[in-house]
Formats: C-alpha cells, sequence, structure tokens
C-alpha cells in the first residue's frame, strides 16, 4: 500500500482485479479458462448471448468475441478471437448487455448503441437485417416540450427485443413480439417507445429471456397505493360475484383477465408433463386420466408449489418454530392472477349431498389413509405433503392419523370460529367438500411402472393440478387463502351450515389451542435509511410468452402488458435474471426462486414444469448473492469457506466440447458446488448466456478483498438470523389472540415496540445486503460503503432496538411471554435453542428469548473488528484509515453502551421482582400502588439507600426514609407517601455548616430543599457522583457513550442552568402549572414557558421563579370564548412596562402597567369602527384609570375631547371639538361641563359663560354673534335645541362710541397648557435614562441604561421584519459607539450631536429618544387628525410643538451636558466651515445660537408636518381663497404685461431669455418665461418642512433674481426694496403657491427668533408682504 488516500486496488496490477474466466456448463467442459486474447485487460462487465459475449473493460473499451454473423467479414460457423469495437472507443462505455444475436452498450452520459442481428428491429434500426457495427439509438420522449432525450442507465437484450431503463425509472422498448409490453399490432417497433404501464412506478431493474420481460418495480408505499382489494389490479373488474339462494349465498369467483391470452386446444394439451428428470424416458400420463386423476388429489390453490399443503399448515400453526420467511404459513400470499384460459371439465355433482353419502364417503378416505404406509410400494397418489425441502416440514404423526376432512375442519374452525354460522359471504357446502375430495364414486386408478417411480407421476399430477387451478373456472379459496384474507380484513369468510356437528371433541380440542393470525412486521415508509438505501418492498413484473411457464402466473398464457407476480411480493426480491426461457429471482434473505423451463434441472429443483416460483433447493445453510441465467441452466455465487465465494451449477451437463453439436443428456438434480471455480479467487461477479458461464473475480491484496467480502458474508449471516427470529418467533408470538390478556396493556405494547423495532432493525440489515453486494459488483472503493457515509442510520437503529428491548427486560416481559412461547412451541424448544445459540437444553424459555432478543447487539462488535481489519489495509495517514477507524471505534463503543443499558435493565427488573419484600420493611401500606406508580419500563435503578447508606437530615428516631435514585428521578419513600423529584430539575452540592454533618449533602429541588447526610465519606462520594451522572445524563439524553476520539472531557458536574420541564404541585400560584424553560438553581430563570390547567399559558423571561423580562400572557375567557391576551414587559411576576394587553372584548390597550395595571402612557383602543360604541383613549393611566391629561375620541357621537381626567372621568380643564363644527374649551366636572367655558360654533357664533352639562348652557355669559352683536345675561337651555336668555342685547359696530366693546375672543385660555400634556410620556423616557425627575441622574448611568434598553429591545425584536431592513441595522450599530463631547461646545461637536440626534438616536424606535418621539408623533396624530382637524386648535397645536422642543431639549442638554442653554452663541473661529451657506444663520460671524428649533424641529417636524399643515390650511381657508382667485387671473396676462401690471421698472424687464439652450428675444405675447429659475426655485418651498428649510428656499429665490438680474444689467447695483417688489411680486404670482398663506404662518409661528431681524427674517417679511398685497391687488 503505497497510496496513502486511495484504494488498495489502485495499486493492484492489472492481473490482481477484473479476472474474467469462462466454461462451459458442468462436466468435462466446466473447467474455468481465460479468455485467449484478453492479456491483463480489467474486466468491468461481461454479456453473453446465445454464441457470443460482450466485455466491458477498465478505461470503457469494449470487447467482442464469439461467432458474429452479422459482420461480413466474419463467417457464421467461426469462432471470433477477442475483437475490440472501435466505434466506441473513447465514448466511456459504463454497461455492456447482450441478446441472443445483438448485443448493446450504454455511455456515461447515457447514450444507447446496438449492434447485431436486426430482422426484428431488436437493434432499433430502420430497414436493415444486420447491424456490423454499433449504432447510436436515439431515445426521446414525445412528451416534454419539445422532445428530451432520455438518459438510459440499462439495458436488456433478448432474442427479438430490446429494453432500457432510463434514469426516470422509466422502460423503453423497441423489436418484435409481446414481450415489449407495447400497446401495439404493429410489429417490428423500431422506434423506442415507453413502457406506459408501467409509468408512475420506480422501476429498479430489468432483465430479458428470449421471448419475455422482467422488471423489478419497488412496491408502492400503502398511501401511494390504494386500490380495492375486491378487484382485479389489472383491469380492474370485480373478483366476485354474488347470488342469492334460499338458505345461503354462492359467490363466484371466475373472473377473466383480458390481460391473459387464450390459449388454441392444441397449446392446451402441449403443455404435458416433460420428459423424466432422471435421464429415461417416461410414460405420459393419458388426458382422460389426468382429468380424472384432478379432483382426487388435494389442490394448492392460492399458495406456490413451495408452500405445505393444508394438512401441513394445522401443524405449523401449531409448530411455527419449523418455518421459514416465505414458508410460514403466516407469511401473506395472494390468490393466483386468473389467467382467463378456457378449460374443459365436467359438471360436479349436486350442491348438497346427502348426509349418508358424506359418511360414507369420509369413511373410504379414512381407510385410505389408514393404508398409505401399506400402499407405498404401489405408488398410490394420495393427498400427502410435497417432499421435504428447506421451506417444508413433514407433519407430526398426531396430526398425520385423523381423517384429512376432520384436519380440514379444525383448520376452518381454527380461522373462522364463532363467526362460521353468522357469515354468509363464503362458498357452499358443496364447493368446499367437492373441490377438496372426490365424490365417493370417484374411482382412484394409480398406475405406473416401478422403473418410472410413482413420486414423478403423482408430481406431474399435481403440477397439472395447479396448472388447472390457475385457470378461472377452477380458481378456490385455499386454506391458506382463508387464514391470509382473514388476517388481512378482507370480507372473505367461510359459511360452513352444519359442518361442525361432524368434527370428533378431540378435534375440537385442538382446535382450542392457541390461534395464529399473520402479522405484518413491515417497517413503516419514509425512514432515513430509505433515501440512501435500496428498497426491499418490491414487485416482480412479467410480460410476454409464457409457453414455458416463465412468466409465473400459474399458467403458460402469453401476456400483452406487464403483471405482477402476486406471489414474489412479499418476498423481498432484489434481483432478477433470465434465461432463454426460465427465470430467476434472488431475494434479500438469500434465497432463489425459480420458474419456467426445467427440462434440464435448470430451476434448481426436480419439479417441472414450474408455471409458478419456487425455491430452489439450494444445500440448506448456503446464501446466495448474486445469480445469472443461460439457454439450459443457471449459476448462483454464494457464501463458501473463509468468505470466499462459490460458484453452484445448475442445468445441461456438457459432455463433449464446445465445438461438437452434440450436447448429450446429461443434467444436474440440483444445484452443485462448482469446486473448480474456488481457485479463480474472490469471484463477484456471474454472467450466463447460451451454454456458457463466465466469472469476475479478484486476487486477495492485503486483506483488502477478503476483508470486504467478509463484512458482506457476515451481514448477510446476519440478515437471515434476524429474518428466522421474526418469522419463526415475533410472528406467531404477535399473532396469538389472546396474547394481549396474557401479558396485559403495558407488556403487549412493549412488545409491539419491540417488534417493530426489530422489524426495521432486520429491514435496514438486509438493505445493506443488497448494498453491499452491489458494492462487491462494482469498483470497490471503500469511500462508498454505507457504513462509512450512513453510519449514524446504523447506530440510531441499533440504539433504538435496545433501548425497546431494555424496556422490555424492566416490567418482566420476557418472563411473561415464557408461557405463551411454550405453548406454541409444544413445549419443545429445540428452534428457540437453536436461534438462541444456546446447547444447554435445561435453559428456561424466558431465559432462552432473553438471549436471543440481545444477540443482534453483539454485531456491532463484528462490525468493529471487520471495518479495523479494512482499515489496516491502508497507510496510517490516509483519509480512509481515520474514517474506517472512526466508524469502528463508534461501533465498539456503542456495543460496550448498550451491554452496559442491558445490565442496567436486568438490574432493574431484579430490583422490582424483590421490591414488594423490601418495600414492605420500609413502608406499611400501599405497596402496589406505589410500585405501580414508579414501575414505568424506560426507568432504570441507579442506587438505593435501603441499607441505612443515606439518611434524611434531623430525621425522627422511628422515622422511615428510603432514597431510590433512577435515571429520571430522585424517589424518597416515608411511610404511605412518596416524593418522585425529577432529576432535570434537581440540584445537588456538598453541604457545609457547622450544625450539619461533614457528610450532608443539599438537595436542591422546584419546590424543595432539604439536607441528605450518608453515613460515611465513601458513601457521600458515591451517592454526589451517582446523582451528578444520573442528572447529566438525564439532561443531555443519555450521553453516556465513551467518545470515540482522543481528548474527550467528562463533565463532573451538570450545569446549574439548564432547560428543563416540571409540573409543579405545591406553590399556589402555580399548582398544576408545568414550566417548560431554563432553569437557574432550583428556579425558572431565562425563556421559558408556564402552562395552567385552566388554559392560561405564560411565555417569556423568568428571573428567580417568577416572570421577568419580556413576556406573552393569555388567559381564557369562558364565558366570551375568547382569550385575553397580553404581550410586553413583566417585572417580579407581575406586568410592568410597556405592553399590548387585548382584552376579550375586543378592547385593545397599548401602553404602559405597573402591578398588572395600567400606569403611565397608554393607548387603549374599544370596539370596532363596526361595533355599537367604537372609541379611542390615550393618554395618562394611574391604578389602571385615566388620570391626567388624554385625548378621547368618541367614534359613535363624532367628538374627541382633549383635557384632563380623574378616576376614568372627565375633570378638569378641556376642549371638545365635535364633527359638527362646535368647539368648546372649559371646565370638567364629573365626566360634564360644568363651570365657566367658551363654546363656538361651525359659523363662528360663540359662547363664553356657565355651564351645567354637556350643551347645556345654565347661568351668566355672553353669547355673540357672526356679526359681532352679542347679548349678555342669563342662559339656560341645551345648545342647538333652543336657549332661554334674560339679558342685554349690544351692537357694538352700530355706533362709534360702542365700537371699542366689541369683544375679541381668544382661544386656548381654558384648555390644559401644553408643558401639562404627555407628561407621563416624557417622565417614562426620563425613567428609562434612571432619572426618578427631570434633569435629576446620573449622567454615565444614563448611557448605560441607553446601552442596555437598545441591547434588550435589539433581542426582544430580532425576528422581527420592521427591524431586519440593512439601513436599520447600520443605525443599531452606529448607536454602540457613544459621542464623546467633552468641554466646550464648537462648531464640530455641536455637529456631531445634531448628527447623532437625527441619524441615529431619533432614527430607531428601540433608543429612549427615538421611542419618546415616535410615541409623541402618535399622540399628535391621534389628537389633530380626524375630528381633532379644527382650525380653532391650530394655535394649541403649535403651542403643542414648541412645548416639545422645550422638554425634548431639555433631555438633550441632560445626556449632553456641555451643550449651552438655549439662545447661546458658539464661537466658530477655531471651528470648520462646512460651506459658505452655514454663516446665513449667524447674525454674527463670529458665533452661532444655539436654539432647540435650529437643533430639533429637523427631526421632530417632519413627522408632525402633515397634521400641522391641515390646520394651517384650515385656518387659513378663506384668505387664501381670496389670494388663489387673485392669482389665477392675474397669471392670464403675458410677462410683459404682468411686469407692467405689478410696476417693474423697464430695466429690471428681460430683453432675451434662454429656452432650452436658445437664447430668445421676449415678445409682447411671450409668456411665462422672465425669471423662470426663481420661479421654479421658489416652488420648493411646498416640498420642505422646517422653518429653516423654507426661509433657505426664499433667500436662493432671491438670489436667483439678483442673478439674472446682474445678467441683464452687466454691472453690479444694490436692491432698494421699491425696486425688488414689484419684481419678487411677479415670482410670486409666476410660482403659484397653492397654500402660501399657511406656508407664510407657519414659518412665521415656527422660525428661530435669531433669525427674524437678520437677512432672513427681511426677505420672509417681503414674501409676506407679496401674500397680502396679491390679495388686495386691484386687478383693473
Amino acid at each position: 500500500m503505497a497510496g496513502q488516500d486511495s484504494s488498495p486496488k489502485e495499486e493492484e496490477s492489472p492481473q490482481e482485479r477484473g479476472i474474467l474466466q469462462v466454461w462451459m456448463g458442468y462436466g468435462i467442459s466446466g473447467i474455468p479458462e481465460q479468455l485467449p486474447g484478453l492479456g491483463g485487460k480489467v474486466v468491468l462487465q461481461a454479456a453473453l448471448g446465445t454464441e457470443h459475449g460482450v466485455l466491458l473493460t477498465e478505461g470503457g473499451d469494449v470487447y467482442s468475441f464469439g461467432r458474429f454473423p452479422w459482420r461480413p467479414d466474419c463467417e457464421a460457423s467461426q469462432w471470433a478471437v477477442l475483437t475490440l469495437e472501435q466505434a466506441l472507443a473513447g465514448l466511456q462505455v459504463v454497461s455492456v448487455a447482450a441478446g441472443s444475436h445483438h448485443s448493446g452498450a450504454v455511455t456515461e452520459d447515457g447514450a444507447v448503441y446496438m449492434w447485431g442481428e436486426n430482422s426484428s428491429c431488436q437493434c432499433a434500426v430502420q430497414g436493415q437485417s444486420q447491424v456490423p457495427t454499433p449504432t447510436l439509438v436515439t431515445i426521446s420522449d414525445p412528451e416534454t416540450s419539445p422532445p428530451e432525450l432520455t438518459r438510459t442507465v440499462q439495458l436488456a437484450c433478448g432474442e427479438q427485443h430490446t429494453l432500457a431503463l432510463s434514469s426516470r425509472r422509466e422502460v423503453w422498448a423497441w423489436g418484435s413480439g409481446c414481450q415489449l409490453g407495447l400497446v401495439t399490432t404493429t410489429f417490428p417497433v423500431a422506434k423506442p417507445q415507453k413502457l406506459e404501464h408501467l409509468a408512475g412506478r420506480v422501476v429498479m431493474q430489468i432483465a430479458c429471456g428470449a421471448h419475455h420481460s422482467l422488471a423489478l418495480v419497488q412496491r408502492p408505499w400503502p398511501h401511494e397505493k390504494r386500490q380495492n382489494s375486491e378487484k382485479c389490479h389489472h383491469c380492474h373488474q370485480l373478483l366476485l360475484t354474488m347470488m342469492d339462494k334460499e338458505d345461503h349465498v354462492i359467490i363466484s369467483d371466475s373472473h377473466y383477465c383480458p390481460l391473459g391470452m387464450v390459449l388454441s386446444d392444441s397449446e392446451h394439451k402441449h403443455s404435458s408433463p416433460n420428459p423424466n428428470l432422471q435421464g429415461s424416458p417416461s410414460e405420459s400420463l393419458p388426458h382422460n386420466h389426468v382429468m380424472e386423476a384432478r379432483s382426487t388429489e388435494l389442490p394448492h390453490l392460492g399458495q406456490p408449489e413451495h408452500f405445505p399443503n393444508t394438512a401441513d399448515n394445522t401443524e405449523l400453526a401449531q409448530r411455527p418454530g419449523k418455518a421459514e420467511e416465505g414458508d410460514s404459513p403466516d407469511s401473506p400470499s395472494s390468490p393466483l392472477e386468473p389467467s382467463g384460459a378456457v378449460n374443459k371439465v365436467r359438471p360436479r355433482s349436486s350442491q348438497y349431498p346427502d348426509e349418508e353419502a358424506v359418511k360414507e364417503y369420509l369413511r373410504k378416505l379414512s381407510d385410505i389413509s389408514q393404508l398409505d404406509s401399506s400402499l407405498k410400494s404401489a405408488h398410490l397418489v394420495c393427498p400427502q405433503p410435497l417432499p421435504a425441502s428447506e421451506d417444508t416440514y413433514p407433519a407430526s404423526p398426531s396430526s398425520a392419523a385423523p381423517s384429512t376432512f376432520n384436519t380440514l375442519v379444525v383448520s376452518c374452525a381454527s380461522v373462522v370460529g364463532e363467526r362460521v354460522a353468522a357469515t354468509y359471504e363464503a362458498l357452499s357446502l358443496r364447493k368446499v367438500v367437492n373441490y377438496y375430495y372426490p365424490s365417493p364414486s370417484t374411482v382412484v386408478t394409480c398406475t405406473s411402472s416401478p422403473a418410472s417411480g410413482g413420486m414423478h407421476h403423482k408430481e406431474t399430477r399435481e403440477e397439472l393440478m395447479r396448472m388447472e387451478e390457475s385457470m378461472p373456472d377452477k380458481k378456490s379459496f385455499s386454506l391458506q387463502d382463508i387464514r391470509e384474507q382473514g388476517s388481512e380484513g378482507m370480507c372473505r369468510r367461510l359459511s360452513l351450515p352444519g359442518l361442525l356437528s361432524q368434527v370428533s371433541p378431540r378435534l375440537l380440542r385442538k382446535a382450542r389451542r392457541a390461534r395464529i393470525s399473520s402479522v405484518s412486521l413491515t417497517p413503516t415508509p419514509g425512514g432515513e435509511a430509505d433515501a440512501y438505501l435500496p428498497s426491499l418492498q418490491t414487485e416482480l413484473w412479467s410480460w410476454g410468452r409464457g409457453k414455458e411457464g416463465q412468466l409465473g402466473h400459474g399458467d403458460v398464457l402469453p401476456r400483452l402488458q406487464p403483471l405482477c407476480i402476486k406471489s414474489l411480493s412479499s418476498k423481498e426480491v432484489v434481483q432478477v435474471a433470465a434465461g432463454a426461457y426460465h427465470s430467476l429471482a434472488l431475494t434479500a434473505r438469500s434465497q432463489v426462486y425459480s420458474w419456467g423451463r426445467n427440462t434440464y434441472g435448470q430451476l434448481g429443483h426436480a419439479e417441472s414444469p414450474t408455471v409458478m416460483p419456487r425455491l430452489a433447493k439450494i444445500p440448506e445453510g448456503v446464501r446466495v448473492w448474486d445469480v445469472a441465467a443461460g439457454q439450459e441452466h443457471s449459476l448462483f455465487l454464494a457464501d463458501g469457506e473463509f468468505f470466499q465465494p462459490n460458484v453452484y451449477y445448475s442445468g445441461q451437463q456438457v459432455l463433449q466440447e464446445a465445438g461438437n453439436t452434440d450436447r448429450g443428456h446429461t443434467y444436474t438434480q440440483q444445484p452443485v458446488l462448482h469446486s473448480v471455480c474456488s481457485k479463480l479467487g474472490y469471484i463477484n461477479s456471474l454472467f450466463a448466456g447460451g451454454r456458457m458461464c463466465l466469472a469476475l473475480a479478484d486476487r486477495n491484496i492485503m486483506g483488502y478483498i477478503a476483508s470486504l467480502h467478509e463484512l458482506a458474508s457476515s451481514e448477510r449471516r446476519f440478515h437471515c438470523k434476524l429474518s428466522d427470529v421474526k418469522n419463526q418467533i415475533l410472528k406467531p408470538l404477535l399473532g396469538l389472540d389472546n396474547l394481549a390478556s396474557t401479558l396485559g396493556p403495558t407488556s403487549s405494547q412493549l412488545l409491539q415496540d419491540t417488534a417493530s423495532k426489530f422489524s426495521k432493525l432486520c429491514y435496514l440489515i438486509g438493505q445493506h445486503c443488497v448494498t453491499l453486494n452491489m458494492f462487491l459488483h462494482s469498483s470497490k472503493d471503500v469511500k462508498t460503503l454505507a457504513m462509512m457515509e450512513h453510519s449514524n442510520i446504523f447506530l440510531d437503529t441499533f440504539k433504538e432496538y435496545s433501548s425497546s428491548v431494555g424496556n422490555f427486560v424492566v416490567v418482566g416481559g420476557f418472563q411473561a411471554l415464557a408461557k405463551p412461547t411454550v405453548e406454541i412451541f409444544n413445549r419443545n424448544l429445540h428452534t428457540l435453542q437453536q436461534l438462541s445459540e444456546l446447547t444447554d437444553e435445561s435453559v428456561p424459555a424466558a431465559d432462552l428469548l432473553h438471549t436471543l432478543f440481545y444477540i443482534p447487539i453483539r454485531h456491532l462488535h463484528d462490525y468493529a473488528r471487520v471495518l479495523l481489519k479494512l482499515a489496516t489495509c491502508f497507510e496510517v495517514v490516509s483519509k480512509e484509515y481515520h474514517k474506517l477507524q472512526e466508524v469502528s471505534c463508534r461501533c465498539e463503543a456503542l456495543g460496550l453502551y448498550l451491554k452496559k443499558k442491558q445490565k442496567e435493565a436486568e438490574y432493574t427488573y431484579n430490583f422490582w421482582k424483590t421490591f414488594p419484600g423490601k418495600m414492605t420493611a420500609f413502608l406499611t401500606r400501599h405497596v402496589s400502588s406505589v410500585s405501580d406508580s414508579l414501575r414505568k419500563p424506560e426507568r432504570r435503578l441507579i442506587c438505593e439507600s435501603s441499607n441505612r447508606g443515606l439518611t434524611l437530615q434531623h430525621a425522627g428516631r422511628f422515622s422511615i426514609n428510603w432514597f431510590i435514585l433512577f435515571n429520571d428521578a430522585l424517589v424518597h419513600a416515608q411511610f404511605s407517601t412518596h416524593h418522585i423529584f425529577p432529576l432535570v430539575t434537581l440540584w445537588v452540592e456538598p453541604h457545609f455548616d457547622e450544625n450539619s454533618s461533614p457528610n450532608a449533602l443539599k438537595i436542591t429541588t422546584a419546590e424543595d430543599q432539604f439536607i441528605l447526610t450518608a453515613a460515611s465519606p465513601q458513601e457521600k462520594t458515591k451517592w454526589l457522583r451517582a446523582i451528578n451522572q444520573a442528572v447529566d445524563q438525564a439532561l443531555s439524553g443519555a450521553p453516556d457513550i465513551l467518545a470515540s476520539g482522543p481528548g474527550s472531557v467528562t463533565r463532573a458536574e451538570p450545569p446549574i442552568s439548564r432547560t428543563a420541564t416540571y409540573t409543579f404541585y405545591k406553590e399556589p400560584r402555580l399548582k398544576e402549572a408545568t414550566y417548560e424553560g431554563r432553569w437557574l438553581a432550583g428556579k425558572p430563570h431565562g425563556k421559558g414557558m408556564l402552562r395552567w390547567p385552566d388554559g392560561r399559558t405564560y411565555s417569556g423571561d423568568f428571573k428567580n421563579g417568577l416572570e421577568d423580562g419580556y413576556g406573552e400572557y393569555i388567559i381564557p375567557s369562558k364565558a366570551l370564548k375568547k382569550n385575553d391576551h397580553y404581550q410586553g414587559h413583566w417585572k417580579e411576576g407581575k406586568m410592568h412596562g410597556h405592553g399590548i394587553y387585548k382584552y376579550a372584548t375586543g378592547e385593545v390597550y397599548e401602553g404602559c402597567f405597573q402591578d398588572n395595571m395600567r400606569h403611565g402612557h397608554g393607548l387603549l383602543r374599544s370596539g370596532k369602527l363596526t361595533s355599537s360604541c367604537p372609541s379611542m383613549f390615550i393618554g395618562q393611566w394611574a391604578q389602571d384609570k385615566k388620570m391626567g391629561y388624554g385625548v378621547f375620541d368618541d367614534i359613535t357621537r363624532g367628538e374627541k375631547y382633549m383635557g384632563m381626567w380623574l378616576d376614568d372621568v372627565r375633570h378638569g380643564n378641556g376642549v371638545v371639538v365635535t364633527q359638527f363644527g362646535l368647539y368648546y374649551e372649559g371646565a370638567f366636572s364629573n365626566n360634564k361641563m360644568v363651570g365657566y367655558g367658551i363654546l363656538l360654533s361651525e359659523d363662528d357664533t360663540s359662547f363664553e359663560g356657565e355651564f351645567s352639562d354637556d350643551w347645556i348652557l345654565n347661568g351668566k355669559g355672553i353669547l355673540t354673534m357672526l356679526n359681532g352683536d352679542y347679548f349678555e345675561g342669563t342662559f339656560s337651555g341645551e345648545w342647538g335645541a333652543g336657549i332661554k336668555v334674560a339679558g342685554t342685547y349690544f351692537k357694538p359696530n352700530l355706533y362709534e362710541c360702542d365700537r371699542e366693546k366689541a369683544r375679541m375672543l381668544k382661544l386656548g385660555k381654558l384648555a390644559v397648557h401644553p408643558d401639562e400634556k404627555w407628561k407621563a410620556v416624557f417622565d417614562e423616557c426620563w425613567s428609562q435614562l434612571g432619572c426618578e425627575s427631570p434633569g435629576q441622574g446620573d449622567v454615565p448611568r444614563a448611557w448605560d441604561n441607553i446601552a442596555v434598553c437598545l441591547t434588550t429591545s435589539r433581542r426582544q425584536h430580532k425576528d422581527s421584519p420592521d427591524f431586519r431592513s440593512r439601513s436599520h441595522a447600520q443605525t443599531l450599530e452606529s448607536l454602540e459607539i457613544i459621542p464623546q463631547i467633552d468641554g466646550p461646545i464648537t462648531l464640530d461637536k455641536y455637529e456631531t450631536i445634531r448628527k447623532y440626534l437625527i441619524k441615529q438616536a431619533c432614527d430607531t424606535p428601540l433608543h429612549p429618544l427615538g421611542n419618546l418621539l415616535e410615541t409623541l408623533v402618535a399622540v399628535y396624530r391621534m389628537t389633530y387628525v380626524g375630528v381633532g382637524a379644527n382650525r380653532r386648535l391650530l394655535q394649541q397645536a403649535v403651542n403643542e410643538i414648541k412645548s416639545y422642543l422645550t422638554r425634548i431639549f431639555q433631555l438633550v442638554r441632560f445626556l449632553f451636558p456641555d451643550l449651552p442653554d438655549g439662545g447661546s452663541l458658539i464661537p466658530v473661529a477655531h471651528s470648520r466651515k462646512e460651506g459658505g451657506s452655514a454663516e446665513r444663520d449667524f447674525p454674527d460671524h463670529g458665533s452661532k445660537v444655539i436654539t432647540s428649533c435650529g437643533l430639533l424641529l429637523p427631526v421632530l417636524l417632519p413627522r408632525l408636518y402633515p397634521p400641522l399643515f391641515t390646520l394651517y390650511a384650515l385656518d387659513n381657508e378663506r384668505e387664501e381663497d381670496i389670494y388663489w382667485e387673485c392669482v389665477l387671473r392675474l397669471n392670464k396676462q403675458p410677462d410683459l404685461s404682468l411686469l407692467g401690471f405689478l410696476g417693474v421698472q423697464q430695466k429690471f424687464w428681460p430683453v432675451f431669455v434662454s429656452i432650452q439652450g436658445e437664447k430668445k428675444k421676449v415678445q409682447s405675447f411671450t409668456k411665462e418665461v422672465c425669471y423662470d429659475s426663481a420661479i421654479e426655485n421658489l416652488q420648493q418651498i411646498s416640498t420642505t418642512f422646517t422653518p429653516a428649510d423654507k426661509l433657505n428656499v426664499i433667500q436662493q429665490t432671491f438670489e436667483e433674481i439678483t442673478q439674472e438680474v446682474l445678467t441683464m444689467l452687466q454691472e453690479d447695483f444694490l436692491w432698494s426694496m421699491d425696486d425688488l417688489f414689484p419684481v419678487f411680486l411677479y415670482v410670486v404670482l409666476r410660482a403659484r403657491i397653492r397654500n402660501l398663506g399657511s406656508e407664510v404662518h407657519l414659518i412665521e409661528d415656527l422660525m428661530d427668533p435669531s433669525v427674524q431681524h437678520g437677512e432672513q427674517g427681511i426677505m420672509f417679511t417681503t414674501l409676506k408682504a407679496c401674500y397680502y398685497q396679491i390679495q388686495h391687488e386691484k386687478l383693473t
């Protein structure tokens, strides 16, 4: 081995692998020889035809040898030497195939090449009878658009046809004959066509005989295939027809399947017995004799020949240990498919023979049975079982003595039981009796010569009977069918009226024995292994000519389309081979089924002809793993001594050399060992064709090949062992009717689980066997071994199985199972002993079962040994060596671990076995109840304190304390009570206390804490280690398998913080609640979920056993059948902080909580817009009540209240606006307008005075009209419904002296002061910064709190889609850096603060300032949107914004203490200027004024702009309408006319303007071209938000005007207001700003005071003057 990472085979010379040997038959010419001319070429695959062969060598070259009549340069009789197919050179061929006289090859890319005989278009070439060289065959799928080329993975060739298997597992066919399986009547078929009948099925392998075809198909799982069992699976017609009679129902099953073709009479007669297999001619039975003898023998309907007959079924049911898989009476088999052939039989006797005739008939049968032994020399044909083989066993003497009819009745009674007299869906008595026994008048004739042997006649007649019974009018139900169909839940039952009265009492006692029903142990689909390993759930489909029975359907009819061979559906067929006229099927159990022509014994048994699959008589113990079929012979590759494969031959013996045409007439009786082949080396593949045999072998280099064969052979032996246990032990036991009552529900369920896991393991090993067979046929690269790639699947399956067996052991399952086992095996446990590999006959049945079910665990050590042996074939530094050693160590470690688990299970069982005695010594009562509550199958005992090794500290003198440590709990037993402490929520530590023993241990559980005292330091150490290890294993799921790699560290103590589930039983608040989540030292701590029995659920954070942090709480409401739902923050078990509470009534509260009550700022939505009373409140809460300032929107009444609250009612100053335009501000008391207030209507009528209730005037007041007139006096009545007035009426505008009395109403003086609004919002922000009151706190602590808040919020909202954007992630990353502002504030530091606020802090709601800003925006919109959009609220809205700025600025100055107060100056002498425009905001070039407006308005105002600007627009609606009307009229004039109208001096009139780069002269009719850049600039004022930005737009507009004038005048000049104003007025008019008045008033209200008297202030005054000038401009 020189290569360190390559397979050993890569180091071999060409002579050491791929060695090819050829021989002819078995005899003189049966000595393997190398093919002349092959040299040292490595052969990968071969295929043999009738007189030629094809070889595939390493590198993809293809060679042919033999006779090539299709080649012009070769004579038909000439035997050609090895010839290279030049046409395939360089195409990378991966497989080859050979038919009788043609060949094929498949390339790596799936292309197909054919050559040879083409008379039937078997080479897919049109118009040529011969194809001399390989020719490409195009296989395209016409169902795709455009047609796609099909990639082929396998090719199979017959005599006149060819099949191809595509990568999509579809079959394509071409050639001629019904063996194509195509729906066509035109032959030959030159273009490959898809086999539609197999569409939708997964085809695994194809094979071709001379005139028949086979396909191995993956069987659909139950959920994929749901066919009606009462219909034919192929033509979907009913199998049964029913005819009512007076007292019974006759069921006819004479179904004709159209897929079977009717044979002519001559063809039917041709299927007579074949010549004697002894080599001497024999006498054929006359046809009329056969017809008479048919009814004398017991038919074997619906079952293959290798099944025992009915008499054996009864006995095997009592002795199932002697049956094997596929042969057990419990293994399912389907009835034969009806063939549809016409059969001529004479009519039967009457339906019900009289009683005397029946008795006479029974007597005669009994006489015949008694004379059986004395008539053997005369070869009397009697109903006896077939010769014993590996599948059948002779009946015991007890079962052979009674008459066959009584045996029949016993079998029927066993199956039908008490339902016999109650059902009508079965056959009549006449049909049953006459099918199994002839009428009394029938004469049994037995004539044969001694030389020919009576057994031959017997078997021949039985074969004809079986063929005949497959015909539709002869098909019946055998007892096997009744038993199996009953187990499968079908509705066919046997009705035998009056029959049981004839059964003897002895037979009835026999019928009362343990009844066995068929049990399916097929693993469930969809396992992990199914994705990587081949399926064993297969079906074999056949079609074509069936004259020799090679189709296996029980008849000799041809099939035009594929038909499933039902008898093989449950045999796990994994490989098929087709000879010329016979077929072979290899199963996962290494058994071979054969059928078809048996002229020369090629089927491997002496039965002929065989139209049904039956087992080849391979010597017992020989496991076959490869098969090949030739013209008249078969080859079997099986395990031999020292794991070197042996070749068995069955068929024609060649007596002379190949050149002689005389073949002789000798043949084998059964497969014989070809001993010469053992010298070839390690054979990996067999091939057969014509008379030739071919083998490929490898030399054993460094033990690599031998180790691979040892692995595969041991796996096959292991699978056969598991299959024997499953079929001979598990199935009979599980089939017992009274098993559940015998074992009890727990043990019965555990047995079912064990059987399921056993079956899963058996199935996996079977899959692995198939994979290893394929591995040996292929390149044998160790890296592709299934054990290497998917070792976890194997190890997990072994662990699951061991766990289920251990659970069964703990409950004493094997002891309870011993009695049923003894009864089933009739106290003869030889089979059980043999399977258990024990020779001592005195071992009880329970121990035998225990040993038997633990045998699979030992196989892990075999894996480890063989894999380690394979590893030694590689260099130590290679990857293969390390991988093999790793898997070997894992297998060995798992084997040791499972052995340890076995001992634990046995130790636990022994503990429970002696538990009542120990319990009685400690406890006084309730022993059984304690045992039942503690004894669980998965629970294992670790240690217990019955030896007084551990006691409770300070326990009473006479107290009894018993501690039992299991693998999942610590049990403390006291007198009649016991406490179970789950290990996952148990903490143990040494306890050191002056008042306690030095050997004390402190135990902490979820609800208890106690001290235990050990008897000695050693006992203390022992218990401490045992408890810690048990807790650690319980937490991590039994991780005590030894690590295979070095450096593994064993944890001394389990983690103090862990994840566990616990149900509380003590604490009142949590009683019966279940907690699942993180724990810390006995308390829920971290993430978790708490569920109460009444449906309450909390999911979120815990701290020290209480809800603390962020969590979700659900409280079901039984009355409303809905849930209350809270999602938010908790503190010390109560709702505390921000959260959302959705009530079952439909209300939703979002805001702050404290001590489970709404406290702080919050929003409450009540009802929906479609409900009866929808409303919304946002404001301050205290102790679950509205308290302080808040806004209440009553959607039903169309009113919005903005004011103070007290105990859930309006109390204090407030404002009410309605959707009808009413406005009220004043005092409220007890939710009513009580006291002094001001009320305005939509038409500006106002009342100022006393109110007594909502909208009810009561007392002194003044009522002012729209024209200024007013009433002053006493008022009473409801506004809008009539008011009584007692007072004086004034008209101030009527007399000059009264004008000074005109009332100027000022709104807002009775409203809540802006600084009193939303105090709870700001208080919450200060609280988040760690300040108890505004400005009172530690700045570093505030920054720490900000960091904590950001981190917590990020974890809380990590999965929210709103926080996943890239920009938001960048914002959060930038917030991790705290701006360092130390020392006096400079311009750079000011810019840093401004960027931090605008770009970072206020850009995310996770920051306290950002959250504050978002909340303020929400409350502002809530207040001034909708009904709140009232023009009289404008001043309050503006004042509210100013209040926001002041209070936010206070927060900013707290975080940045060096920031000066508002109005302070920042020196800029030593600061970097960011541009010329920076100086515009400076009243003095040496400083910059700091104001809250300048710093915070850019952050706040853009978000509040929509509702604020709406209020401005509503307030200025009248004057803006006037302004807009003037703008529209004046803009109708041309530019020069408008300039003249506005009084602009002519020198400022543009003469030329630039339009799209062209200079054009301004004409008198030119419109909207003058000062266009300034106009466009001024229009941008509507796209800005802050007053500063709007002032910048105005300033740029003036600069654009100035620039254009300079261009016109070509000289410097200074503006005078007289010159500038008309020009600017022109620009304003042409700009057409719709809401210019709102823009002006917004700037005026919110502009920075520091710029009011500067340059921008003057420019703004100019704009304002223009706005008023336009309103009063005369239009003429």
